[in-house]
């Protein structure tokens, strides 16, 4: 037996559908496949690591005159190099004994490295400090690790009060490295346990938060052995950075749509008193809201396929096979739990058949009552805030120098700072300058002219290429080191029949730079014309997703802007990395606009009965509770970013966990309801809801009457 629920346009397709992950016996089948997708995919998933490459020279585009240079100095070297840097630095000078322990170092290293021996000591001008470099060879990943290790375990046994540092491009990318080194390990642990203790808080039950977090685990498996798969099969391109963002995506995502799943489970179960029945009737309500918003968030990823830089493109394919999974096992998994278990799940608070529902009561009732007495004021007052959270966007500095990459500092940072005090800045990583070697004086000439070059140096080559090395006055990863390497491009370019290129990690950050601007300025306006589609299929309108678009837009603006203001003013960070606006625009925009699309499908399954204004005070009422519950665990999810060292995933963390507060608990409770109201039933123009005599009035079952909440 069943109450008489409200007519959802239910189609045979969705009927059959639902039936599935619902059914007395598909339910075991749905189960026993979910087991058998863990088995096999978990050994898979436990390799992803294994794949990931954070060597910086591979974010590049393919057409970046850096990259070039790494490729020419591989040829040239017959293999892949990075040089160590080692700086000895002591105040006040450097002692007797400082010099015969650096050359004992020296003799200890060239031993260690015979087939790449280290270059010869540079005194600095004011006798505090001493330079070499080890050039060590990096076919794998573990050579760099051994290389650097092996030589830190050298040179750090030193004289009481000299200071050794290794630093320079091998030093650096390991110190990255290390901060990567079990992230996945620590990201998923605080994950999941943010997760679990806000489902806890949110359902107030001992048994029912288990459910969706031991479906969102089997999803992020499933998730891991796809990246891993496609990595292995494509060359998908992988770095720390997108599987440290992988499990935030999957344990965020597929909480939200959980969420969303189990609230509208538990308002069925009071209207049917089969379980199987309820939770069918719930799987074709809210299941499209959740396939249309996993939908806006997978094809939001996958624009990033347009991007030039690696990490960005493979973002992409990352968080949409993170999505997916989350879908998968939200729509099937989760649902046949939660029927094998029953209304016992919920205890103590059981939705029992017949009981009434106290949503349309609760707060997110009364605060639709608010905004619907005054809407347009309500919403005036609100986009003028939210411009003003966004001004802090006049401030917005994309150029996060090397050194200030960490909230700690590493060793490489340390000796990039010693090699300052008594060098040029740039001596520990100099700019790289390939040429023909007829041309290699002149362009030597040429590049010795150029303001901020500090010196140059031949390093080699072969015979018919030269290779030069050129050391910046500015500090690495500086706009003032971006500035020279502009010039000193334009200078070598300039020289006839030399074909030089200019790179080097100050290049490769410059490079890095203008490949993310480029992106953004593409990747963007792809991204709104995508979720605008979506919408208007979703809602049958086109005046409400501009609508929501713009709110959401605005959203992140704001968001952006005051985070801009907070990392200048609290944190002290020294700017921003220049990928990070456009991974925290997908995300909130994506992101973002679940939550509108959960709360406007259900407004415009309510509009159908009851007309637009009742429709907005009954669907913020029924979904209020449950959206601010998402978006919490969605924001912490983000927040989890944070444990990571590296200033710019605490920055991405930051500006998303706070974008989708704002959005949650701004956009989507008051200025969506405001503009609605205030637009009234042409919202959903051009389709047949926007004309007022097609709604046919009449209240839903087991909510309260539209007078009872408007007061």
């Amino acid at each position: 037996m069943a109450l008489t629920s409200p007519p959802g346009g239910d189609s045979g397709v969705r009927t059959k559908l639902a039936s599935i992950p619902s059914g007395r016996r598909s339910k075991w089948l749905i189960v026993l496949l979910w087991v058998v997708i863990l088995a096999v995919a978990s050994p898979l998933a436990g390799k992803l690591t294994s794949v990931e490459d954070n060597d910086t020279a591979t974010w590049l585009p393919q057409n970046a005159e850096s990259l070039a240079v790494a490729t020419a100095e591989e040829e040239i070297s017959a293999g892949d190099q990075m040089p160590a840097v080692i700086v000895y630095h002591r105040d006040g000078g450097l002692l007797a004994g400082d010099h015969e322990a650096i050359e004992a170092d020296r003799q200890a290293l060239s031993d260690l490295f015979p087939s790449t021996p280290p270059s010869p000591a540079i005194p600095s001008e004011d006798g505090q400090a001493v330079i070499f470099t080890v050039p060590l060879a990096v076919a794998e990943d573990e050579d760099l690790a051994n290389g650097v290790d092996a030589i830190r375990e050298q040179v750090h046994d030193a004289p009481d009060g000299l200071q050794v540092k290794v630093t320079g491009p091998a030093g650096f990318t390991m110190d990255l490295a290390n901060v990567f080194s079990g992230v996945d390990t620590t990201l998923l642990l605080a994950t999941a346990g943010v997760v679990a203790a806000l489902l806890l808080l949110t359902y107030r039950s001992p048994f029912l938060w288990l459910i969706p977090l031991l479906s969102v685990a089997f999803a992020h498996q499933l998730a891991g052995a796809t990246v891993y798969g496609l990595a292995k099969s494509v060359g998908l391109t992988l770095n720390g950075q997108s599987g440290g963002i992988l499990p935030v995506l999957v344990f965020g995502a597929g909480t939200d749509y959980a969420l969303l799943l189990i609230a509208r489970y538990r308002e069925e179960l009071r209207r049917h008193e089969d379980k199987h029945e309820a939770m069918a009737f719930a799987l074709r309500q809210a299941g499209p809201a959740i396939v249309a918003s996993g939908a806006t968030v997978v094809v939001g990823l996958l624009c990033l396929l347009a991007a030039d830089l690696n990490p960005t493109r493979s973002l992409g394919p990352v968080g949409a096979a993170g999505i997916v999974a989350a879908l998968l096992a939200m729509l099937t998994l989760l649902p046949a739990l939660l029927v094998i278990f029953g209304r016992r799940l919920f205890w103590p608070f059981i939705p029992h058949f017949g009981s009434a529902s106290h949503e349309a009561s609760g707060i997110w009732s009364r605060v639709g009552g608010w905004v619907a007495r005054r809407p347009r004021p309500v919403w005036i007052t609100t986009v003028a805030l939210l411009a003003i959270l966004a001004s802090g966007l006049l401030g917005i500095d994309t150029n996060l120098p090397q050194e200030n990459q960490f909230r700690n500092e590493p060793e490489a940072i340390s000796g990039q700072k010693l090699i300052a005090e008594s060098f040029p800045a740039g001596s520990g990583a100099p700019a790289t300058i390939i040429t023909s070697a007829a041309a290699a004086d002149a362009v030597s000439a040429a590049a010795s002219d150029v303001s901020g070059v500090a010196l140059v140096e031949p390093r080699g080559g072969d015979a018919d290429r030269a290779v030069l090395a050129a050391t910046l006055t500015a500090e690495p990863g500086s706009q003032a080191a971006f500035d020279t390497i502009d010039r000193l491009r334009d200078a070598v370019h300039a020289v006839p029949e030399a074909n030089a290129i200019v790179g080097g990690n100050d290049a490769i950050s410059l490079d890095i730079a203008r490949a993310s601007e480029r992106d953004s300025a593409v990747i963007m306006p792809l991204i709104l014309l995508i979720v605008v589609v979506i919408l208007a299929v979703l809602l049958r309108s086109i005046v409400a997703p501009l609508v929501l678009l713009g709110t959401v837009v605005l959203s992140f603006a704001a968001a952006l802007g005051t985070s801009v203001v907070v990392f200048d003013r609290v944190f002290g960070f020294a700017g921003m990395d220049p990928s990070t606006p456009l991974l925290a625009f997908v995300f909130l925009i994506a992101l973002g606009i679940d939550y509108n699309i959960f709360l406007m499908g259900r407004v415009h399954e309510e509009a159908a009965q009851i007309g637009t204004r009742a429709g907005m005070l009954r669907g913020l009422a029924v979904t209020g509770g449950v959206i601010t519950s998402a978006g919490l665990v969605l924001a912490a999810t983000f927040a989890v970013l944070g444990v990571l060292p590296l200033v710019s995933m605490t920055e991405l963390g930051f500006i998303v966990a706070f974008g989708v507060l704002l959005d949650t608990l701004i956009v989507r409770s008051i200025l969506v309801p405001a503009l609605t109201f205030d637009i009234g039933p042409t919202i959903w123009w051009p389709s047949r809801l926007a004309q007022p005599e097609a709604v046919v009035s009449r209240p839903a079952p087991g909510l309260q009457p539209l007078e009872a909440i408007e007061q």
